[in-house]
């Protein structure tokens, strides 16, 4: 982050706060002109600082209010058997999130569906069919207390 300075900084605040605002609204904001606000959150976006842009949907108002962690421990820890996990678990649509973890788990997955039954059908007929998986645990959100997707800066 030592590359970035104050206007920097500000430009990804702003944008982790609401990612569709305009250069020319983000411009009058920082006090900045337009081409000097395009010319950052261009360069912004080539050096990764900004991976994507992307809405925050409601899961419950599209039909995707359970959500699940799921902590999944592999057989072995080959690296063929690591990758091959990797792979495959995140051509699921329900798979969310997937972190690979140090502790008693391999993989903690977050995972959306509508309802129980459908996360014992993506259980039974998508995860469980994986090769070497040991153990999978889940865990089911009650209430969601924090959600957030801005980092500090």
């Amino acid at each position: 982050m030592t590359d970035l300075d104050d206007i920097d900084l500000k430009i990804l605040s702003l944008l982790q706060q609401d990612a569709s605002l305009t250069n020319k609204e983000i411009a009058f904001q920082l006090h900045k002109s337009v081409a000097t606000i395009h010319d950052r959150t261009r360069r912004l976006k080539e050096e990764g600082y900004i991976r994507r842009v992307a809405a925050i949907l409601d899961p419950k108002k599209i039909g995707k209010g359970l959500i699940a962690f799921s902590h999944v421990l592999l057989n072995d820890h080959t690296s063929t058997t690591l990758t091959t996990f990797e792979r495959e678990v995140i051509k699921f649509p329900e798979v969310m999130e997937c972190f690979q973890m140090t502790g008693t788990f391999d993989f903690l997955l977050r995972v959306a569906t509508a309802d129980m039954e459908e996360y014992q059908r993506f259980y039974r007929n998508k995860l469980a069919n994986l090769p070497n998986i040991s153990t999978v645990q889940s865990f089911f959100v009650l209430t969601e207390v924090k959600s957030d997707t801005a980092y500090p800066l």
